[in-house]
Order: C-alpha cells, then sequence, then structure tokens
C-alpha cells in the first residue's frame, strides 16, 4: 500500500495525505483503494474518498479529485482555448489523467489534439478508474504518445496554435518545464499567433516558483499575463496560472464554450485582475 495513505492508531480508518508544506497538510478519509503502484516514473494512487469521490495522488500530491477537477480544468483549457481565433491544433504536455484534453476536445473547432505525457501508467489507470476525465481519449482527434515531452518538442515538424502545461510538480522529469529554455522551445513549434498556458502553483505555498515561471515566461513571449481561481484541494485553495501569446491578448474571450461547470466569460475576464498581494509578487 502507498506511503500516502495511513491508518490511524485506534480505529480502522484509511486516510491519505498531502503534505503542501512541512507544516501543512490535507487529509481525506477514504473509502476503498482502487489502485497503487510505482511507475517507472513516479507513485501512483487512485483512492475512493468519502469527501470528494474518486482521487489521483502522484508522489503523494493530489492531481485531481472527482468533486473540484472542474474548476482546476476548465481554467486551465479555457482561457486560452477561447482567447485564441482558431485553436484548430492544440499539444498538451502532461495531463494523462486525460481531463483537458476533455475540456479541450469541447471546443468543435478542434482538429487534433496530441497529448504527450511520459508515463504511460497514468493514462491507462485514468481509463479504467477515473472515467469521468479520462472519457476522451477515444475521440477520434486525440493523438496520444507516451514519451518525453522536452524531447518531441525539439524533434517535431507540428506547429500548434495552443499549448496547454499540465504538469505534475516541477520535480525530477518535470524540473525543466518553468525554465526560459522551455519556453523557448515551446515558442518555437507555435504558430505566429499562438498561446501557451501553463500552471504556476500557489500564491502561499509556493511563491518562489510561481514568480520564477513568469520571470521566465517574459524573457521569452511579448505578452504574459497571470489568472488564477479556486481549487479546494490544491495547497491554499487558490491557484495561479500562467498564460503566454504571440498576439492577441488573452484576458479578452471571442468565443463561448458549452458545457461548463465554472467558466465564462465574465469568469475569464475577472481571473485576470489580481489581487493586490499576487500583482506585487508578479509585478515586472
Amino acid at each position: 500500500m502507498s506511503e500516502y495513505v495511513t491508518r490511524p492508531k485506534r480505529t480502522n480508518e484509511l486516510w491519505i495525505s498531502e503534505y503542501s508544506t512541512d507544516n501543512l497538510k490535507l487529509s481525506m478519509r477514504v473509502k476503498e483503494v482502487l489502485h497503487s503502484e510505482k511507475t517507472p516514473y513516479q507513485d501512483l494512487l487512485i483512492v475512493d474518498t468519502y469527501e470528494y469521490g474518486r482521487v489521483l495522488m502522484l508522489d503523494g500530491a493530489y492531481q485531481l479529485t472527482e468533486k473540484d477537477e472542474f474548476t482546476y480544468s476548465e481554467m486551465m483549457a479555457h482561457v486560452p482555448m477561447c482567447a485564441h481565433r482558431n485553436p484548430e491544433n492544440v499539444m498538451i504536455i502532461g495531463g494523462g489523467d486525460g481531463a483537458i484534453m476533455r475540456e479541450v476536445l469541447k471546443h468543435k473547432c478542434v482538429k487534433k489534439c496530441t497529448l504527450i505525457d511520459i508515463d504511460e501508467r497514468v493514462i491507462e489507470c485514468s481509463k479504467k478508474y477515473l472515467p469521468f476525465a479520462g472519457c476522451a481519449f477515444s475521440d477520434e482527434r486525440a493523438d496520444v504518445k507516451c514519451m518525453d515531452a522536452m524531447k518531441y518538442i525539439r524533434e517535431t515538424g507540428e506547429r500548434y496554435d495552443v499549448v496547454i502545461v499540465d504538469s505534475t510538480d516541477p520535480v525530477d522529469f518535470a524540473a525543466g518545464l518553468f525554465r526560459k529554455d522551455f519556453y523557448s522551445d515551446v515558442k518555437g513549434i507555435m504558430n505566429p499567433d499562438g498561446m501557451m498556458s501553463e500552471l504556476t502553483e500557489s500564491p502561499f505555498t509556493d511563491t518562489d516558483l510561481m514568480t520564477q515561471a513568469i520571470r521566465e515566461m517574459r524573457k521569452v513571449f511579448p505578452v504574459v499575463k497571470m489568472y488564477w481561481g479556486a481549487v479546494p484541494t490544491y495547497p491554499g485553495g487558490m491557484w495561479t496560472y500562467g498564460v503566454a501569446s504571440l498576439k492577441d491578448d488573452p484576458c479578452e474571450p471571442v468565443r463561448d464554450v458549452e458545457p461548463a461547470k465554472y467558466y465564462t466569460r465574465g469568469i475569464h475576464r475577472a481571473a485576470f485582475e489580481l489581487p493586490p498581494f499576487l500583482a506585487g509578487q508578479v509585478k515586472e
């Protein structure tokens, strides 16, 4: 059983915990352990919880929960997708659970969505245990590749309208996804009006990483903005995203998307209104 599952003394209850910092953790009571394995890349755990339904954890960090994943997935996908005038060719880096792909493929203009995740086991387990997230893998427009995304980017001849970086926490094989060199490589595979979005973590528990990501993006792209949203099971409950554009202002949506449970045009615009403390953290 995964080291992230604990059995408290004096009870028969099982709990999972994510340690956001050395002094902060979020725990959930487990109804059933559905799958646990050590893949070649990370510790993969899927459980069914009483409070948030099915939960995917990678290396002890919550990746998504059945109850609130749409708050993250919709904002990661629809902000760049709805701000781009004609996103036909889309790339997702990471996102092996499939939730971002599900949202991207709601846009009828998309002709192909390429998802690149290094860990095939995340994809296969999502199909089996997380069908609410992995339901789009069977779409004829889905192109799934299990390989190193950075290698693919450096070698591909494809050009993309939107690139969405849905990585795990920036350690080990994902550490390079928040650096200038990576952003330069992404820029190289984008069409002249391309956009990219990337998670930039919590302003409360990951301030240094957040500011580093925005700073590094600004070294490469002419237009870089930050937006934010609520994700209850992510550290601090407030999550930030960086969006970079080669041409258009990502703050202004040009289309709607349905169905959506969190995203609207109004939410899109409002997400770029940063609270003063956050605006100060990422001020140029």
